[in-house]
């Protein structure tokens, strides 16, 4: 909600609250809208709400795994049961971050010399929740990459929505859809570069650290019209 002062200072606000003052004028329905809402509703109608709040991240697991090339290392035994308060979290996703370096090795009389060019590998990884499931690759010219699933309606962060409240809350509130458990796959495709004359290269996997966080969203809703009218 803004206050009168933020209200003066700030011209974006000022012009968008002229916008909603001529929306009003201009579709006298709005108000049939809103004094028509559901009897006994504890939310309110149709409006102009703000929706904020603050995206924290909740670690679940993390480590260090040397996965060979051609394999699948797979953590199934992680769930929110392991979090202190999980139950009472709007978890709204889940974000994996993978890291990885490069740990080709090379041979052979003539590489101090010589040692030739090392081969990028590929490092997938797939992260699992019930049906909400995601995968990204990436590859070690990069040191790392990152996995998000959401299962809440991220566009609404930060935004002004003329929807009634409890539409907004069924798209922002995961209404407990983050409880449970998780699970994560990481994959290595490793390829061994080239090196001229008697130097040979070799690349048997990757070592790759991960960290698996929870997304938490704490979310207010206040309509946009009260603090102009009072």
């Amino acid at each position: 909600m803004w206050t009168m002062d933020e209200f003066k200072k700030d011209r974006d606000k000022q012009i968008l609250a002229f916008g909603i003052v001529f929306f009003l004028l201009a579709f006298p329905l709005y108000f049939n809208t809103t004094s028509g809402d559901v009897s006994g509703s504890t939310f309110g109608g149709m409006d102009f709400y703000e929706v904020s709040g603050d995206m924290t991240y909740v670690e679940l697991d993390s480590g260090m795994e040397y996965v060979a090339s051609g394999d699948t290392w797979t953590i199934d035994d992680l769930s929110t049961d392991s979090i202190d308060g999980a139950d009472d979290m709007n978890i709204v996703g889940v974000l994996v971050t993978l890291s990885y370096g490069e740990d080709e090795t090379s041979s052979g009389l003539s590489c101090p010399v010589a040692q030739g060019q090392a081969a990028a590998d590929t490092i997938s990884g797939t992260v699992m929740h019930g049906a909400y499931n995601a995968s990204a690759s990436g590859t070690n010219d990069n040191p790392s990459h990152t996995v998000e699933s959401l299962w809440f309606n991220d566009s609404m962060v930060d935004s002004i929505l003329f929807l009634s409240e409890s539409e907004i809350i069924e798209g922002v509130d995961a209404d407990g859809a983050g409880l449970g458990a998780y699970s994560l796959d990481i994959t290595v495709d490793a390829e061994a570069g080239t090196a001229p004359g008697a130097c040979t290269r070799s690349d048997n996997g990757e070592e790759v650290s991960y960290k698996i966080e929870l997304i938490v969203y704490d979310y207010t809703i206040t309509s946009v019209l009260e603090p102009l009218f009072e």
